[in-house]
């Protein structure tokens, strides 16, 4: 019976120490997920919002009314249940003759468990007050200039944020009030760039006071081009040639000959401008369902090319770096296109800068470990 009760106990061993390892593996499951789950999460909220800014283009493309939604919270809430057991049965009247009705020995083990992911996402609108504020309010001077100090491409943060420098205007691509641009504004912006390129263009914040004063300063600099570009850039912003700084300030005319006023646009602004840019199907123009896309602007050096180039057509692409559905096509932006791609993650940096104060907490993961 001795031998028995040994031989059964050790059957019994191993279906004991797989629950145990089921246990173990449940104890440890919750750091384990931090890495996936952190990627998972933040890959996804970053493809439905380039979905969402993407739809939101289309729509005010054709005078549709766009929809912003912020993902508020994010609570994935996992359940790990493991469950074993075993047992062992042995003939307690040492018989050496088999009975039916007498169990002589028997091992049993059984392990059973459950998995349960039930995240929770909350989405926040866009609307009333802070709408008002985050989407109509335009863009702070300094934070454009921030946005050229920082390495962005001078030439594109001023035809996207920009409506009016010292009374040069840009181009608007909205329905209501589209205009093209004067010519020196692209002559001024193309001079800018290639001063910016040389390292001739510096940002200094001054304090006075309570106020804090933003000054662009003109670096003197030993290549004859540039300082050409430097006084024909005074020239055409009427600014004194000798000074090397101007000071900052909001509006479309300066107030003197060392001032730059920048008439800067909203963020609603310069979405429905880069909608603009957005090349629609034809049966719809046909149809009367939006305007036709407007031909390139011409600049010193030839036309100049769209700031955003979004394509649409019958059938999905398969190159794409974001598309979305509308009104029975697809719209799209190829993912080999450079220019594009980087403007339209600017975007995201612009939505940045006018997000209004609030004390409602940032987007968080809160994901139970075990």
């Amino acid at each position: 019976m001795t031998t028995n009760r040994s031989h059964a106990r050790r059957r019994g061993i191993p279906a004991a120490l797989l629950a145990l390892t089921f246990l173990m593996a449940a104890c440890t499951m919750g750091p384990r997920t931090v890495i996936r789950d952190r990627f998972d999460y933040s890959a996804a909220v970053a493809d439905s919002w380039k979905s969402q800014m993407l739809l939101n283009l289309v729509r005010l493309r054709y005078g549709d009314a766009g929809v912003f939604l912020d993902v508020g919270q994010i609570v994935a809430g996992y359940t790990v249940e493991v469950a074993g057991s075993a047992g062992v049965n042995f003939n307690l009247f040492g018989s050496s003759i088999p009975n039916p009705n007498i169990p002589s020995q028997i091992a049993s083990g059984g392990v059973s468990g459950r998995f349960t992911d039930r995240p929770t996402i909350t989405y926040t609108p866009l609307m009333g007050e802070r709408f008002a504020r985050s989407m109509m309010s335009p863009i702070p001077p300094a934070a454009v200039l921030s946005l050229v100090q920082a390495g962005n491409p001078v030439d594109a943060a001023f035809r996207l944020m920009v409506s009016v420098v010292n009374g040069l205007g840009n181009r608007y691509g909205g329905d209501l009030r589209a205009r093209a641009a004067d010519p020196e504004f692209h002559e001024l912006i193309a001079r800018m760039r290639r001063v910016q390129l040389s390292g001739g263009i510096g940002m200094r914040v001054e304090r006075a006071t309570k106020d804090e004063a933003v000054l662009l300063t003109f670096r003197k600099s030993k290549d004859a081009e540039v300082d050409a570009d430097g006084l024909a850039i005074r020239r055409l912003l009427g600014l004194d040639p000798e000074a090397r700084e101007f000071r900052i300030v909001y509006g479309a005319v300066a107030a003197g000959d060392k001032e730059i006023a920048l008439l800067t646009r909203s963020a609603l602004e310069v979405l429905i401008d880069l909608s603009s840019f957005i090349a629609v199907p034809e049966v719809h123009v046909a149809e009367r369902r939006v305007n036709p896309t407007a031909e390139p602007e011409m600049g010193p050096a030839g036309p100049i090319p769209p700031l955003l180039r979004v394509a649409s057509g019958k059938e999905p692409p398969t190159d794409a770096l974001v598309a979305v559905p509308y009104r029975g096509h697809w719209y799209w932006i190829d993912d080999r296109d450079m220019v594009s791609k980087r403007i339209f993650s600017f975007i995201m940096f612009i939505f940045t800068l006018v997000e209004p104060g609030s004390k409602e907490p940032a987007p968080v993961l809160t994901i139970p470990t075990g």
